[in-house]
């Protein structure tokens, strides 16, 4: 279990003020200067160190991908950081935490990155629906620039840097990379096409990269505090403390920060004060947001909650917003729903992704109430690993691996529906072809 003294978000509840003194007594912006002084490759050879992965939910090596930017930026082609807190993922609810309880750590953060690249600016890209937690991020924005933290000459450094908020409209595709470059521009939310990748041509055709809140955030601290003792939490190749948020059937749904790599059991019991109803009563985890298959609950119990871990139960860490469900659900109705958020949230670019969101939600709703047939499921199956891997961008694939999951671990549910439904009392398609 971490420790106290571990912990890098330390008012991630509100229980003190989050205001720039308030921030400033808890160790934020302390002597930033001497950390811009190390000079930008010295930081991101700190970060790569201290084996921090995007927290984001493709837990791609920060540092690395801070490498791939210009080291020498052209006058009419500056670098720019972009930070996605479009948080929209269903279950995901960390990075409002972090905005609104402890935003001075992303705006320092951002401070830091940004020079790490080289960049000229950072933008803040905040979910249409968080209206507090935008309110507090132009306040918290405002104190910086107001004490000389942000702008000409950022903390005495004689580096200029700006931080501009901009407020999405609730569209969870621009929660993507290139489709949040593409609304920050001022056109419809949707993805680009790779190559160009940002990094080479991003926001206004410059150089740019697209970091999570989380990813941001913890950055001051890891440079204070050394990469060694960021590493020193998690399993190899996946370092670190992280934010888990633990919804569903618990006794105690929350948001807290735990070292990577602790068993799915152990975060439970100490965070959570265990499942609803006991162990016994567990059906199924999803670990990582709506978009990453449900792992059951005897192959969960003792997985660790990293990316490798999650990955070798055929699940993914993703946000690490972790759904919890006990034996009350109806799991096929809670795919169903998933199902018709992603055809919902479809920007509509790509055929595979426009007209199958729609068909699998269909046959989703069918399997539910059991008016289908037993070869829709292998049909629907087979029309996943259609849609999976053939989109621009990723949603198609959030759509499919949901309804792969339930599939997977389910199959005798949704037989036993259609049986039911049509009155038989055959138990699995094998069974009725004989």
């Amino acid at each position: 279990m971490l420790a106290d003294k571990d912990r890098i978000f330390t008012n991630v509840y509100g229980f003190q003020p989050w205001n720039l003194d308030a921030a400033v007594m808890r160790g934020d912006w302390d002597n930033t200067r001497a950390l811009l002084q190390l000079g930008p490759d010295t930081i991101i050879d700190r970060i790569k160190a201290s084996g921090l992965r995007g927290r984001g939910g493709a837990g791609f090596p920060t540092g690395t991908k801070w490498s791939f930017m210009p080291k020498a930026p052209k006058p009419d082609r500056p670098n720019f950081l972009v930070i996605n807190a479009d948080e929209s993922e269903p279950g995901s609810c960390k990075d409002r935490e972090i905005i609104r309880h402890d935003p001075h750590k992303l705006i320092e953060g951002a401070l830091i990155a940004g020079f790490a690249m080289r960049a000229r600016a950072a933008y803040i890209y905040i979910r249409g629906e968080y209206i507090r937690e935008a309110e507090t991020l132009f306040a918290a924005i405002a104190e910086a620039y107001a004490k000389g933290l942000l702008g000409r000459n950022a903390c005495g450094s004689g580096y200029d840097f700006d931080v501009f908020a901009h407020r999405g409209a609730g569209a969870y595709i621009c929660g993507e990379e290139t489709a949040m470059l593409e609304s920050l521009e001022g056109k419809k939310g949707q993805p680009r096409l790779k190559p160009p990748f940002p990094a080479g041509a991003g926001l206004y055709g410059c150089p740019t990269t697209v970091n999570n809140v989380e990813s941001i955030a913890v950055v001051p601290t890891i440079l204070r505090r050394s990469p060694e003792w960021f590493a020193s939490f998690g399993n190899e190749n996946n370092k670190g403390t992280k934010l888990f948020q633990i919804s569903g059937h618990v006794n105690r749904p929350c948001v807290v920060e735990e070292a990577m790599s602790i068993p799915f059991r152990e975060l439970i019991e100490k965070h959570c004060g265990g499942i609803r109803g006991g162990w016994d009563n567990l059906l199924c985890v999803i670990p990582g947001g709506s978009s990453v298959p449900l792992v059951k609950a005897e192959h969960i119990i003792d997985a660790p909650m990293d990316f490798d871990g999650l990955k070798a139960v055929g699940s993914g860490l993703g946000t690490a917003a972790v759904i919890v469900m006990d034996k009350s659900t109806d799991v096929v109705r809670a795919i169903s729903r998933l199902s018709y958020f992603y055809k919902h949230e479809s920007c509509g670019q790509c055929t595979p992704c426009r007209e199958g969101t729609g068909w699998m939600w269909r046959v989703m709703e069918r399997l539910r109430t059991g008016d289908a047939d037993l070869s829709e499921i292998d049909t629907l199956q087979q029309v996943t690993k259609q849609v999976e891997g053939h989109t621009i961008c990723a949603l198609g694939d959030a759509a499919a691996w949901p309804i792969q999951g339930l599939i997977k671990n389910f199959r005798p549910e949704l037989e036993r529906r259609i049986n039911e439904k049509r009155g038989d009392s055959s138990l699995s398609l094998q069974e009725a072809a004989e």
